[in-house]
């Protein structure tokens, strides 16, 4: 696939659809790469121009020094965009990329068209947790990588998905084993250090937020609260866990393309 290179970055993406629709972007969530999208992509496609990408540190982008922050990987997003010539968007991000998309929305929001935040939370996590994890990461490099794969599918998936869709739950949680150990603690880093509970009123664009009833990560109740602090913001809850666009699968397709079309 090809690259975009930017001033310190070079960032793997993928256009589908034709090229004079509407823009939709999709971001990943920490640990996967621009394929966790790939079930809906086809149905997105028929509306609009979808531009997927790694983020940094992610997939087939570069790993560059870190600790990372989300207004780094947000202005990733904008550098992008304007390299392609791209003002106004539409935004989808999914944990990791739904802290990505609250970032936009505070800070770009004059470019965004419509605002999708999927299994997120204004703050994720405790300064702890993440420093336990990225010290982890950091001391057993890839073979901690290997254990975090086979570890995430009880993050991502409820037991029921993971039993019944084994080739499936593999598909995506073997991202988190091909990731860069230095790149996914430099991102862990990121959004630990994210916190938006102050700052979501500033989010104008018309926002869905999508939660998952079963994430055991960013639960139902994180979703509400950014629903009560954004104005007008749409909720949905899917039977799911964290990664809901893979176990919602075309129910969560379908709601989320509603509410993109308008």
């Amino acid at each position: 696939m090809p690259s975009v290179k930017l001033a310190d970055v070079s960032l793997n993406y993928r256009f589908d659809g034709a090229e004079n629709a509407p823009v939709l972007v999709l971001s990943n969530s920490l640990g996967t790469d621009l394929h966790m999208w790939d079930d809906q992509v086809a149905a997105f496609a028929e509306h609009f121009r979808v531009l997927r990408y790694d983020t940094r540190g992610h997939g087939g982008s570069s790993v560059t020094p870190g600790p990372y922050s989300i207004e780094q990987l947000g202005q990733d997003v904008l550098g992008m965009l304007d390299a392609f010539g791209i003002e106004r968007f539409a935004f989808c991000g999914l944990s990791m990329g739904g802290l990505i998309g609250q970032w936009l929305g505070i800070h770009a929001g004059e470019r965004l068209q419509r605002l999708v935040l999927c299994n997120t939370g204004a703050k994720i996590g405790t300064d702890e947790v993440w420093n336990t994890r990225i010290d982890s990461v950091l001391a057993g490099r890839e073979q901690t990588m290997r254990d975090m794969r086979d570890a995430s599918i009880a993050r991502w998936f409820t037991a029921e998905f993971a039993q019944a869709n084994p080739a499936v739950a593999a598909r995506i949680t073997d991202m988190i084993g091909s990731t860069s150990p230095d790149g996914y603690a430099a991102n862990c880093a990121a959004v630990r250090d994210a916190d938006y509970r102050g700052q979501l009123a500033a989010v104008k664009a018309p926002t869905l937020i999508v939660c998952g009833a079963k994430d055991p990560v960013t639960t139902v109740e994180h979703g509400e609260f950014i629903q009560a602090n954004i104005p007008g913001a749409e909720l949905v809850a899917f039977e799911a866990a964290h990664l809901s666009n893979v176990e919602a699968g075309d129910a969560f397709t379908q709601r989320v393309l509603t509410f993109l079309r308008g």
